[in-house]
């Protein structure tokens, strides 16, 4: 995919959708049917899953932060990856014969972006505030937005939703611990990688199977790491339990949603979508981590929610051409 969806890519990207979610198929032959109030419905779709898993993994991020005294990151990280691989595994029960070699390289590209990511941000969570750490760290997605994107609208929507990143660091990172804030940035890479190799998992995958088989990839790499910093206190059973439910808000939940979205929206949409992160993050920190919320935070949340807004006007605007054309 490489960020850029053409009008075919879009077409294949909403059959694959139908295959791999079979109730989806009546519901789209409705909308075509239905004429075009459906067909918003049907663009808006995508949208909500976005936003609610941003929602989920944002509020699992703040209960990490709390498990991590006893856990310690890396633990977490392991804890996380390790119930969410097996709970998808369980659930999904993904055929792993009769792949390709280009699908398992897929898998393992999506698997090593996945445990990356999260072994970054928590160690960014660790050092510096969660809105800062998801503030920096989205700065991963929005360039890819701009790289990728063949529409000028996009770049602006982007602009936007990056002054809103800025200031909702409060206009500028330098009082920050740095080694936070690297491994925020690097999270950041590592998020515009997993964008594009969810994509690529959701095409060549059908349902969650590829999802399941990549988190086992992500949970093998960070085993051995979090067996060696935290030993016996991962078989201690109210962290266990903590972090199964941080698997849950963090991991299955919100890339399930995600992965989902990805079959039907273009990459550069899905990356200003993830503007809202900053937001919600600021939030989660407010009600579970008792980190205030200043003026200019709620300022900085209101642009990139009006960034956001503004993609999901052109994805929604954009979404009948492209589907008759296709």
């Amino acid at each position: 995919m490489n960020g850029q969806r053409s009008t075919a890519g879009v077409a294949d990207a909403e059959r694959a959708a139908a295959v791999a979610v079979p109730e989806a198929v009546p519901a789209l032959d409705a909308a075509a049917a239905a004429g075009r109030p459906r067909r918003r419905g049907a663009a808006l779709a995508p949208v909500a899953l976005v936003v609610a898993g941003g929602l989920s993994v944002q509020f699992g991020a703040a209960v990490a932060v709390l498990l991590m005294p006893r856990a310690g990151v890396l633990g977490v990280v392991t804890l996380r990856l390790a119930v969410a691989a097996l709970a998808l595994m369980i659930v999904c029960r993904p055929k792993v014969r009769g792949h390709s070699r280009a699908d398992w390289g897929t898998i393992l590209a999506f698997g090593v972006a996945m445990g990356g990511m999260n072994t970054l941000f928590y160690q960014a969570a660790d050092r510096i505030p969660l809105g800062a750490a998801v503030t920096l760290e989205v700065l991963g997605p929005l360039a890819l937005s701009v790289i990728a994107s063949r529409r000028l609208i996009n770049v602006v929507w982007a602009g936007l939703a990056l002054g809103g990143v800025v200031l909702l660091g409060g206009g500028g990172f330098d009082r920050l611990d740095p080694v936070g804030a690297a491994y925020a940035l690097g999270a950041g890479a590592m998020w515009a990688a997993y964008i594009v190799f969810s994509a690529r998992t959701g095409r060549r995958f059908p349902q969650a199977d590829g999802l399941a088989l990549a988190m086992v990839v992500a949970a093998l790499l960070s085993l051995p790491l979090g067996i060696l910093e935290s030993g016996s206190k991962l078989l201690v059973p109210s962290t266990l339990g903590l972090g199964a439910a941080v698997a849950l808000l963090s991991s299955v939940l919100p890339y399930t949603l995600e992965l989902m979205a990805l079959r039907r929206l273009p990459a550069p949409t899905f990356a200003i979508l993830m503007s809202l992160e900053p937001a919600i993050a600021a939030t989660a920190g407010f009600l579970i981590l008792d980190q205030a919320l200043t003026t200019t935070d709620a300022l900085a949340i209101a642009l990139v929610i009006g960034a956001s807004m503004g993609a999901v006007r052109g994805q929604v605007r954009g979404a009948p051409s492209k589907r008759r054309r296709g």
